[in-house]
């Protein structure tokens, strides 16, 4: 008979093994149920899993177990398959001189028989090994990818490698240089070199083929192939005249719909350009005076489109629709330009630049709004850019921009919004509002009372910029700052 104390051990390291969870608890396991009556069957219900604990951690590493057994089957399954398919068409001998056996590191293996004159005659790795004439047995351990193996074999059998090879995807060929180097099959590693020479990459694949160029020992042949990716030093330092010229087309685009597209294109590439400098991976630098040179000359053209199409009478209608039209396409050119130094974190200069246009913006006011709310956009860009952070300029610069252009961003506002897709009206209020707010307080007040009063006129054709004035008056009526001459701060607080 069991002692008292046993049977409180065994009891204690039952209620451990249950709160570890390695068996369950009888008491919380679900109770049998009733036996069944003769009752006429009710309709058929969707069984539901019992309302059981949470699996055991015993339970849960043999389900892990279990379905790491199942994949491992099933690939190897797949390649067993594979495999017999390439041994189906492969022209080996029922009979060979050498038995060769290929084995995975997972224990797959397959065995064929094989031409010691090929081995020999096509690798000198074999004809290393097999010297000695006679009948051999050959096992090659640990193999990486047997199907592969199998058919860089068959390979070595084929007197026309290049027509073998055609029509195979990149990653497969690769697989085959890289056993063809292994087993010094040279004329399968040329044959793999003159496919990857000749076909197109993916992208992903190009990384492929340049990371196994790098890691075999392969002829000088193989510095060909990468000749799609390396540019020669003459090239490289002359990126800067390759962008000018491939800015200059963009600009000067005849068709409307092209150069729209290609400005999409280039913008996207400069900005995986901008990402990649940031981890030493570009080499392009394209530099702030070209981009500055292609601004003033857009500036000039847009000068004088305007100039002609206000001086232009009633008479020449045709002639001042084509001038609106190159009244556009300056404005849009402009917008692309604004866009790229922004993303380069060069447009600081272009806001004092644009400040300036005096004689634009008087130009501007001539000219129909239907005509002219593209260069609107262009304020708004910058707005948008100073109140993200993006453009750092002084203060005299930001007032000098509003000063110049706030009036006219009032007036195309309407038109800014139904005509242009490419405008997003809450972005181009919030930047307006953030870089008023920079400004000194005196400052804030003279062009949010303008606006107050602009906007009881205009409602929804104007702005709404109403937060920022909502900020403008706490801080003059609520929350007000006095700083002596050391910079200390004094807040006087009104709402008390």
């Amino acid at each position: 008979m069991a002692s008292p104390n046993n049977n409180k051990s065994k009891n204690q390291l039952v209620s451990t093994m249950i709160k570890q969870g390695f068996i369950s608890n009888p008491y919380l396991s679900p109770s049998p149920s009733p036996p069944r009556t003769s009752n006429p069957p009710s309709p058929i219900q969707i069984p539901t899993r019992p309302s059981n604990p949470s699996p055991t951690l015993f339970e849960m590493m043999s389900e892990e177990q279990t379905r790491e057994s199942k994949h491992s089957l099933e690939s190897r399954y797949r390649t067993q398959e594979r495999v017999s398919r390439v041994l189906a068409d492969a022209p080996f001998p029922a009979v060979g001189d050498v038995r060769l056996t290929i084995a995975a590191r997972d224990g797959f293996k397959v065995s064929m028989d094989v031409h010691r004159r090929v081995l020999v005659g096509r690798s000198r790795f074999f004809a290393d090994k097999l010297q000695r004439n006679g009948s051999h047995s050959v096992e090659i351990l640990d193999c990486d990818d047997v199907e592969v193996y199998v058919e860089t074999l068959v390979l070595m059998y084929c007197d026309d490698l290049k027509k073998r090879l055609m029509g195979e995807n990149v990653n497969k060929v690769l697989g085959l240089l890289k056993i063809s180097s292994a087993i010094m099959f040279d004329d399968g590693v040329l044959a793999c070199l003159e496919y990857l020479e000749a076909v197109p990459w993916s992208q992903q694949e190009e990384e492929q083929v340049v990371s196994h160029l790098s890691q075999l020992q392969l002829p000088d042949s193989a510095a060909d192939i990468l000749q799609r990716l390396v540019a020669e030093p003459s090239t490289s330092s002359r990126s800067d005249d390759i962008l000018q010229r491939i800015l200059t087309g963009v600009l000067h685009a005849k068709d409307d719909k092209a150069r729209k597209e290609m400005k999409k294109v280039i913008s996207r590439l400069l900005r995986e350009n901008t990402s990649n400098s940031s981890s030493h991976e570009s080499n392009l630098d394209i530099s702030r005076d070209t981009l500055y040179h292609f601004c003033h000359r857009c500036l000039t053209s847009l000068i004088l489109s305007l100039s002609e199409a206000t001086s232009v009478d009633d008479n020449r209608q045709q002639d001042r629709g084509v001038l609106m039209g190159e009244i556009a396409r300056e404005a849009d050119n402009l917008q692309w330009l604004v866009d790229i130094l922004i993303d380069r974190k060069m447009g600081d200069e272009f806001v004092k630049l644009w400040a300036e246009q005096k004689e634009l913006s008087i130009l501007h006011s001539k000219i129909p709004t239907m005509y002219r709310h593209e260069i609107s956009k262009i304020t708004a860009q910058l707005c948008i850019a100073i109140g993200r952070g993006n453009l750092l300029v002084p203060k005299d610069v930001r007032y000098c921009l509003l000063s110049t252009w706030l009036e006219s961003l009032y007036d195309d506002f309407g038109w800014m919004k139904r005509a242009g897709r490419s405008i997003d009206k809450k972005l181009v209020e919030e930047g307006l509002g953030q870089t008023i707010l920079t400004l000194p307080l005196a400052q804030q007040q003279t062009i949010l009372l303008n606006w107050f009063d602009r906007f009881l006129n205009k409602g929804d054709d104007c702005p709404n910029i109403q937060r920022a004035f909502e900020v403008w008056w706490r801080r003059s009526f609520v929350k007000q700052y006095t700083v002596d001459s050391q910079l200390q701060l004094a807040i006087f607080d009104y709402t008390e």
